[in-house]
């Protein structure tokens, strides 16, 4: 099938390149030429905007940072619903806010097209190995016309409901993300400071009942996992600012409903301390460096 693809971060390029390995042809766009150049070299075309790259395909595909990169892709002069042909589905992969994908959703309709969101869980590591979890925001007719695209970047394709629930799903997920990541940090540290071996406590943390991914797959204690972004310098997976970003998210959706978001709404703000010390974008398990009292360099 041929695809436009807007959106070649950390996350995008490699769902990307996944399409390409999957037999797609693909017209692609991002403000990093390098990222474009990348995505060439594999096999895609390079487009000048988000309307060329939509222009002419049976699909589009975007995986943006924010709300506002959204809306200026799909609606500006050069944007996608300029180019697109009527009938072709949006698949917005971002995270964003539930309203403003109903707002998206009005727009492509008015212009005959179909905006489905279907955010993405499982960090670049998922992203690459193609093993990705889509929680859609579609009607049941919709999500069987794109399941088989989805299926190239993901292995757990899971229908929430109709438009906007896909994002639902997503930022109560990223919710629980930040809040354990921050508890896995919180008990790293302080076992540091009592005098515990670092990887016998992340060992027992793992075979117990204090057991999850923030501690098992990302613990952010360096020399723990080989694997994780803290063996790293805390590079190379999912930033701190965008972290921030879905907690803001989260703690917004939960005023609007009027529900209670409190542990949400403490996560947030250590994040917020994160950001503020210019660590935004090292990975979001470098929280753990609050509680070290340690400033990573960038």
């Amino acid at each position: 099938m041929k695809i436009g693809f807007i959106g070649l971060g950390n996350m995008g390029a490699p769902m990307a390149l996944n399409l390409l390995k999957a037999g797609h042809s693909l017209n692609v766009f991002d403000l990093n030429d390098a990222a474009v150049h990348s995505l060439v070299g594999a096999g895609a075309k390079a487009a000048a905007s988000p309307k060329a790259a939509a222009t002419g395909v049976e699909w589009v595909v975007t995986m943006l940072p924010a709300a506002a990169h959204v809306k200026r892709v799909l609606t500006a002069d050069d944007g996608v619903l300029a180019g697109v042909p009527e009938g072709t589905i949006i698949i917005d992969c971002s995270t964003i806010d539930p309203a403003t994908v109903k707002s998206m959703a009005e727009a492509a309709k008015a212009n005959g097209n179909t905006f489905v969101d279907a955010p993405v869980s499982g960090g670049t590591g998922g992203a690459t190995a193609g093993t990705l979890t889509f929680m859609v925001g579609a009607s049941a007719a919709d999500f069987r016309k794109i399941r088989p695209v989805l299926q190239a970047m993901g292995r757990n394709i899971v229908r929430c409901g109709e438009t906007s629930t896909g994002q639902v799903a997503k930022i109560c997920n990223n919710l629980v993300l930040g809040i354990t990541m921050a508890g896995v940090s919180e008990a790293m540290a302080l076992g540091e400071a009592l005098g515990i071996d670092a990887a016998v406590l992340a060992g027992v943390i793992n075979t117990s009942t204090g057991r999850c991914w923030s501690s098992d797959t990302c613990n952010p204690f360096p020399g723990v996992l080989d694997s994780a972004p803290a063996a790293r310098g805390y590079t190379g997976g999912f930033g701190a600012d965008l972290m921030l970003k879905d907690l803001g998210l989260a703690t917004d959706a939960a005023k609007f409903a009027r529900q209670p978001a409190y542990l949400g709404a403490l996560t947030q703000q250590l994040y917020q301390t994160l950001s503020a010390r210019g660590e935004g974008r090292l990975d979001f398990s470098a929280v753990i460096n609050l509680y070290r009292g340690i400033k990573v360099a960038i």
